[in-house]
């Protein structure tokens, strides 16, 4: 690992540009997957009638899923 970015090429300007669009929506992709795998898992719980009904823990719940799978695929991601 670097500890300093490398010196930036322009001739590689636009194969990065679609690097970072492809592993954006590779991410996108799995943090959906992740929420409907955990959609799945708990049956019992109707995420949006519960949110419509204001019930804050299903909304902190929620945001803690998708903050957890969102590390699991950064680093799967990343490296």
């Amino acid at each position: 690992m670097t500890l300093f970015a490398e010196h930036w090429n322009p001739e590689t300007f636009g194969l990065s540009l679609l690097a970072a669009a492809a592993f954006g929506l590779l991410g996108i992709a799995l943090l959906a997957l992740g929420f409907k795998v955990f959609e799945w898992i708990t049956p019992k719980l109707n995420v949006e009638e519960e949110l419509a009904k204001g019930n804050v823990a299903v909304g902190i719940l929620i945001a803690a899923v998708v903050l957890g799978i969102s590390l699991i695929v950064v680093r799967a991601i990343g490296g």
